[in-house]
């Protein structure tokens, strides 16, 4: 029995990288999950896995979080399938980075509706159910980033500050109803396929160093000597969807390796 044994949980970005990773996770501790993502057909694979892997169940929807109304779609898919919705994980995210007087405005806005608009709606949705059952986890995946400054990011990290404000005021909007809101701050995921396949020759080719030599300078920033893991985000994921976290709502929980602290 996991510690989220029959919940329904619903996760946004689903289909791959850490979203995928939370999936597998949430329902290897007994969740029920739905996968919603932009991609349809590797949410499917996702979901699909699930069955597969495990006794539980997984649903498959297609979902722009920057749409209202696909995200009350997708809230009314999972209730109409399982009748609850008991946790859902806002991951999905994207990133582009450029210097302030560089960044193209509609980049720098795109960055702020999948980040922002996307969680506030996904949030504003899943609430509903959540306020008439008197209980329910909110989580977000934000970033070390919704801490501090980000270099040539600033889009990210107004998305994220941004993120960690919304987090503490829907807490306060749903304290009385039972239903917590908790954000996740990781680390670099130096192992993910966004910095394997695209940010370590991106820097590699910005600053005239090799990617390994990229690697190990991220790896120096942190006391730990180490990257963020999927697994170190979906501990915390656990814990503040699970009852052990009872008395926890409007908090942003770094997985940062100590790194926050320099």
């Amino acid at each position: 029995m996991g510690v989220l044994q029959d919940k329904i949980a619903l996760v946004t970005g689903g289909a791959q990288g850490l979203g995928e990773a939370i999936c597998q996770r949430l329902a290897a501790e007994g969740c029920h999950v739905v996968v919603a993502d932009v991609n349809l057909e590797a949410a499917t694979g996702t979901a699909n896995a699930i069955t597969a892997q495990t006794d539980r169940q997984s649903l498959a929807v297609k979902v722009d979080v920057t749409n209202e109304e696909q995200v009350a779609t997708m809230v009314a898919q999972t209730l109409d399938k399982f009748g609850r919705l008991d946790v859902v994980v806002s991951n999905a995210g994207v990133l582009v980075a450029e210097e302030i007087t560089e960044f193209p405005a509609d980049k720098w806005r795109f960055v702020m509706d999948v980040n922002l608009y996307g969680y506030f709606l996904v949030a504003k949705h899943a609430a509903k159910p959540m306020k008439e059952q008197r209980s329910g986890a909110i989580v977000q995946i934000n970033s070390k980033s919704g801490k501090k400054g980000s270099f040539k990011n600033s889009a990210y990290a107004a998305s994220k500050f941004g993120g960690i404000g919304l987090t503490q005021s829907i807490a306060l909007d749903l304290a009385e109803y039972n239903v917590r809101a908790n954000a996740v701050c990781p680390g670099n995921l130096l192992d993910s396929p966004l910095w394997v396949n695209s940010l370590y020759s991106q820097y590699a080719k910005k600053w005239g160093i090799t990617e390994a030599e990229v690697r190990q300078k991220y790896i120096d920033q942190v006391p730990m000597k180490r990257g963020c893991t999927y697994t170190d985000v979906c501990n915390v994921v656990v814990f503040l969807a699970s009852d052990q976290a009872s008395y926890m709502t409007g908090q942003a929980i770094n997985v940062t390796g100590g790194q926050e602290m320099r």
